[in-house]
């Protein structure tokens, strides 16, 4: 039987200046962080839960909404709005192997190739990864899973002539890093990459099993041998209701 869950309206304290779903969006953000809303839960339904916030349903979905793209509330079809599941901690900068990162975190990682195709590289690419223009690629589309859940999408583009026949090794399983360097002795030593922000495009959002308009975080990366040759390149979409991306700050520099 499915516990009942108790959502205390905004304190009162609050600045009237705030809008009111502001107000409501924060006071859920606070029930989500000290535990009170665990996570999992399901909330009541829309009608139920704006009398117990003594709010109309307009202000409430806007509030809703709020948390929906902060990737804190996961909207599911036809079976109601949940808070979402605690998110993994993604150092932003560091290289990351999915495969071996998950395992230590004691999640079961998993993989498909979604497709895998070669095509001449354009222009952008071809001066990023040092290669003549229209030289051919890999263009590779990988799903990523923790637990059988889809959390990750990666798209590589890779250089043809410098890892021929990549189709014949297990890329849903394996990490590609693992290949490059034990298939073809390829070492990513290093990347330079950046991130943001995006939203869940129809197929991305199918691939991912999340609702389109859905947030994501995009990181498009360059990786570099030990040489400092490009190796790779990837434009990957995380899951924003599933990761975290953390730095270290150094101190501050007058």
């Amino acid at each position: 039987m499915e516990n009942k869950i108790v959502i205390q309206p905004p304190v009162k304290r609050m600045t009237a200046a705030a809008p009111l779903y502001n107000q409501i969006a924060a006071s859920l953000l606070n029930q989500i962080e000290s535990g009170k809303l665990a996570p999992g839960s399901r909330l009541p339904p829309e009608r139920e839960l704006s009398e117990m916030l003594g709010v109309n349903r307009m202000t409430l979905r806007q509030a809703l909404h709020v948390l929906e793209t902060q990737g804190l509330l996961v909207r599911r079809q036809g079976d109601g709005t949940y808070v979402a599941e605690p998110k993994i901690e993604r150092q932003a900068g560091r290289l990351f192997s999915f495969t071996r990162g998950m395992e230590r975190r004691g999640y079961k990682p998993g993989g498909r190739v979604v497709t895998f195709s070669q095509r001449p590289v354009e222009a952008y690419l071809a001066a990023l990864l040092k290669l003549p223009v229209s030289a051919p690629v890999y263009e590779i589309h990988r799903l990523r899973l923790i637990n059988e859940e889809p959390v990750l999408l990666e798209r590589y583009t890779i250089p043809v002539q410098r890892f021929p026949d990549l189709d014949k090794h297990d890329l849903a399983n394996r990490s590609m890093y693992e290949v490059f360097e034990k298939e073809y002795g390829v070492a990513v030593s290093q990347a330079r990459q950046s991130l943001e922000p995006v939203v869940a495009t129809t197929y991305e959002a199918e691939l991912l099993m999340i609702q389109p308009g859905a947030p994501l975080m995009l990181e498009r990366r360059i990786s570099f041998d030990t040489n400092n040759q490009p190796v790779e390149h990837g434009q990957d979409l995380y899951r924003g209701d599933r990761f975290r991306f953390v730095t270290e700050i150094a101190s501050l520099e007058l």
